[in-house]
């Protein structure tokens, strides 16, 4: 039998992106765990224990590899005697706009992938989270804090675009066309991630212990409620009301159950969730105006992703992805 094949920088990348994310997952739960009802621990702590599971096969192929652990996130980035941040439900609400995250980051992850084992570890992290996303979205929906996507009447025949203004989204003497269906689907998913992202922000801007990093969840908060308005105001040209929930609300907790290294770095890695979900639906919206205001609110983000990652550096708290070899180093 034949040895393994050394890890690729690929894998190894996301061998440590995935550690990272989990270990900050698992920080997030302790505190939801700690605070939750029985139902909602009961799936809270499934995901943390597959979480658990996933950080100790990373460590050990780390291990094996003679490669150090990325420190990631540890007990002392929660602080289990802090009260609840989070209101009704808000855990199973950010477990299902984690459990999004994690079906993009880990099937991309899988197929970046080129030795087996690897590759069936991101396959299987793939297959779990769209289980979990599954499970709290009937869990949610069960208990009306989840709305669904319009409805629409079913099409009795095909049609093929005719009219060279299908595309146009400018028109300045007389109305666009309505949404299609794919455009609808998109920016309700935006609007719906942007809603909890939101209610996110408002906590981390409550407990945040340095002025900087609490001005900067603030900067945050008004970043998701712009695009929340912007996108509901396409959805209701169309006369179809943006998606909004009574549930998940921030509490007025101002005591912090995470430290501002997690908080920043939770925020850093919905910031880049939220670049690649705009960027598809300005690739796969026809209307051009939407693409239009897609551009402008990528442009937002990445100015307020650059912020913070310039706020982590400045306190030490982003840590460095491995490095490959300085080879210029050699002709010096």
């Amino acid at each position: 039998m034949t040895s393994k094949a050394p890890i690729t920088s690929s894998e190894l990348a996301n061998l440590w992106m995935a550690y990272q994310e989990k270990t900050m997952i698992l920080r997030m739960l302790e505190h939801f765990i700690d605070h939750a009802d029985n139902d909602e621990k009961q799936l809270l702590q499934s995901h943390y224990n597959n979480a658990a599971k996933t950080v100790e096969i990373i460590t050990s192929i780390f291990q094996k590899e003679g490669a150090v652990s990325p420190i990631g996130f540890t007990e002392s980035d929660v602080h289990k005697s802090a009260p609840k941040l989070y209101d009704y439900l808000y855990d199973i609400m950010y477990l299902h706009m984690m459990t999004k995250v994690e079906m993009s980051l880990y099937a991309l992850f899988t197929g970046m992938s080129y030795r087996k084992d690897i590759e069936d570890l991101f396959t299987g992290l793939t297959a779990e989270s769209q289980a979990m996303n599954s499970q709290s979205t009937q869990f949610l929906l069960e208990r009306g804090v989840l709305i669904r996507p319009a409805f629409v009447s079913m099409p009795k025949e095909v049609h093929f675009v005719q009219d060279n203004n299908y595309m146009d989204g400018f028109k300045w003497f007389s109305e666009t066309r309505p949404l299609n269906t794919v455009e609808v689907s998109l920016i309700h998913h935006a609007i719906e991630t942007n809603l909890i992202g939101m209610q996110l922000m408002i906590g981390f801007a409550q407990v945040a212990t340095d002025k900087e990093v609490q001005n900067y969840f603030v900067q945050g908060m008004k970043l998701s409620k712009k695009i929340e308005i912007d996108l509901g105001e396409f959805l209701r040209q169309s006369y179809i009301e943006p998606p909004a929930t009574h549930a998940g609300k921030a509490t007025t907790s101002k005591t912090a159950p995470f430290s501002n290294k997690l908080m920043m770095y939770n925020t850093s890695l919905l910031s880049s969730f939220g670049l690649g979900s705009n960027a598809l639906g300005g690739a796969f919206s026809l209307r051009s105006d939407l693409p239009a205001k897609m551009a402008f609110i990528a442009k937002d983000i990445t100015t307020f992703a650059q912020h913070g990652g310039k706020i982590m550096i400045k306190n030490g708290w982003m840590e460095e992805p491995p490095q490959i070899e300085d080879r210029n180093q050699l002709t010096k």
